[in-house]
């Protein structure tokens, strides 16, 4: 069954936050649409590459329009769901929010490259962890930084203050506090609120809000949030593979993992030896 709505409705949900799609997944998506039947299954898998559409898809899909019991987290359901005219619909509503200069194209690439490899990466981890729902890990990984275009838009100098950020990590002092400082907000804050406009699952929302509080969360042994620390293990494995440090911080050493890998891995039940053969292996298999 597929919820069809119309251009005037679907610009209606998607009033306030927008994070910029890439302009060559949208090209992508336009040669898709224009074939005599266009293919839902492609057309699902481009718009689950791109952090910008999935987030506008999912908000659409999780709104009040269609009342779902439960919120959903998978870009392929919600194509489902939807159907070919409102996802087209969607796809064109997007297009026209206005072109990107080429330098904003460049500094964005970073952060769509390295949402693409965490996402594939969480989706890889979490079948191998033997996680319930992989599609949630994906599509984790691939909102995690969701802020970073927002706080991009608002701060010129945004990505030096990152890659700052990056380079004074330590048990003491989060990536975050460093943003904070400079900026009095982090990516982390807006990547939550941005969630929540999006209508993502609420869990999903507290594990970007907390994407770099690992130290702290991983500390509590109350046993609580085991949700939460399971998929924030699943993010932080990901992005380390990944080497988000090095794509987004600049950073030849992950100094976030230095003083965030041993719990951890404990609580995922990894040695550091496993892992270092798992991410071998992840690698070796081209997921990034």
């Amino acid at each position: 069954m597929t919820y069809e709505l119309t251009a005037e409705q679907i610009q209606q949900v998607l009033q306030g936050i927008s994070v910029p799609p890439q302009p060559q997944i949208m090209v992508d998506l336009q040669m898709e649409q224009v074939m005599p039947s266009p293919d839902l299954r492609s057309i699902a898998k481009l718009i689950s590459q791109d952090p910008g559409l999935s987030g506008s898809l999912l908000k659409i899909v999780n709104s009040p329009h269609f009342g779902l019991a439960n919120r959903i987290a998978s870009i392929q359901q919600a194509v489902n769901l939807l159907g070919c005219n409102t996802v087209i619909n969607l796809i064109n509503a997007q297009s026209i929010k206005g072109e990107l200069t080429d330098e904003a194209i460049l500094v964005l690439n970073r952060f769509w490259d390295s949402a693409q490899d965490v996402a594939m990466t969480c989706l890889t981890l979490a079948k191998r962890l033997g996680y319930h729902s992989p599609d949630e890990a994906y599509s984790l990984g691939l909102f995690h930084d969701c802020g970073i275009p927002l706080m991009i838009k608002r701060f010129p100098n945004y990505m030096q203050v990152l890659e700052e950020a990056y380079a004074s990590a330590s048990d003491e002092r989060r990536v975050v506090d460093t943003e904070n400082r400079l900026l009095t907000t982090n990516h982390a804050v807006v990547g939550y609120f941005t969630a929540r406009s999006w209508r993502l699952p609420e869990h999903l929302c507290e594990v970007i809000a907390n994407h770099h509080n690992a130290l702290s969360i991983f500390s509590d042994d109350s046993g609580r949030d085991a949700q939460l620390k399971t998929l924030l293990g699943i993010l932080k494995m990901a992005e380390h593979i990944c080497e988000t440090h090095r794509v987004l911080g600049g950073q030849a050493v992950d100094m976030e993992w230095q003083y965030i890998s041993q719990p951890i891995l404990e609580y995922v039940g990894l040695s550091g030896y496993d892992f270092e053969n798992l991410r071998e292996s992840i690698r070796d298999l081209a997921v990034l």
